[in-house]
């Protein structure tokens, strides 16, 4: 099963690269927003794309504010 995600550019190429080569779909977050887009487009992106989110953010940890059932999924970092 191939799954697709939208990367911020914190998270490490190498584990981009992990996911391309297990047939995973990955798209830059800087190919379709300018670095620094706020919290909110990013998130609506990857619900518009369909996709899983990875960031380094720890704010898209907090499932108060990003409830798991509005989105695909989100990899985040809660201590970053």
């Amino acid at each position: 099963m191939s799954l697709r995600f939208l990367s911020d550019q914190c998270v490490l190429e190498k584990s981009r690269t992990i996911l391309r080569q297990g047939g995973h779909d990955v798209t830059l977050l800087r190919e379709v927003f300018p670095i620094r887009s706020p919290d909110s487009t990013v998130i609506g992106k990857a619900r518009e794309l369909g996709v899983i989110l990875l960031s380094l953010n720890g704010d898209f940890a907090d499932i108060v504010a990003y409830p798991p059932e509005a989105h695909l999924g989100i990899v985040a970092n809660p201590t970053a």
